[in-house]
């Protein structure tokens, strides 16, 4: 038996209402390729047939310090909106105005000294991005070292959007449309960088997509 037109009609509703929408002034930076991106680290980087940005460590090496991929254009104030995926336990982050492009994160074989007070979360921000079931200090949405995120927002083991509002006073995170994180800034730390995207560590898998950005007042 065939569903009726009315169940047809909602099912399509629901898929509609699933795929998120952009205005024109939304870049997208997987279009496809990865031209947009500068690997940095032993970061392994590749989009699958639908456009998903998948990432891992090179199992071949036994460097644990982080592995990032970050847009080659730098940006001020602007929204930001991605999805992600992470495996039970899994630990990533969305890097904003790291003018440093984690070089003192991913060890002296990559250009300069691993300094754990030099990573991308202290020279400019880092949103936290995790599936560690609730354990964690600075949960997923968290704008690390500055604003615990709020509970609730995630769903365990699935897919998640974050979106982000990044000004020059003030820092938004939405997680699945959930307002979970703010914070004003600190004085003295860049107001502009690159966007990155970080493996954590030499066990991280994590998957991307509908990665978008949107300058302010364009």
């Amino acid at each position: 038996m065939f569903p009726r037109p009315s169940r047809l009609l909602s099912a399509a509703i629901c898929l509609i209402t699933a795929i998120p929408l952009f205005s024109a002034d939304w870049v997208d930076l997987l279009p496809g390729n990865l031209d947009r991106w500068e690997r940095r680290g032993d970061g392994v980087w590749f989009l699958m047939r639908d456009k998903t940005l998948a990432g891992q460590r090179d199992p071949k090496l036994k460097n644990d310090h982080q592995a990032w991929i970050y847009t080659k254009k730098e940006y001020g104030e602007f929204d930001f909106h991605a999805e992600w995926w992470l495996p039970a336990g899994g630990n990533s982050g969305i890097s904003v105005r790291d003018s440093s492009r984690a070089v003192y994160a991913i060890g002296a074989e990559f250009g300069a000294p691993h300094d754990a007070n030099r990573t991308p979360s202290h020279i400019g921000y880092e949103i936290q991005l995790s599936n560690g079931l609730g354990a964690e200090k600075f949960p997923s949405g968290s704008i690390y070292l500055f604003d615990k995120a709020k509970s609730g927002a995630q769903i365990p083991n699935d897919w998640n959007a974050v979106d982000l509002e990044i000004r020059d006073g003030l820092m938004r995170v939405k997680l699945n449309g959930v307002l979970v994180s703010q914070h004003a800034g600190e004085e003295g730390r860049p107001k502009t960088g690159p966007v990155g995207l970080q493996l954590h560590d030499r066990k991280t898998l994590v998957m991307f997509r509908n990665v978008r950005i949107r300058e302010a007042g364009r």
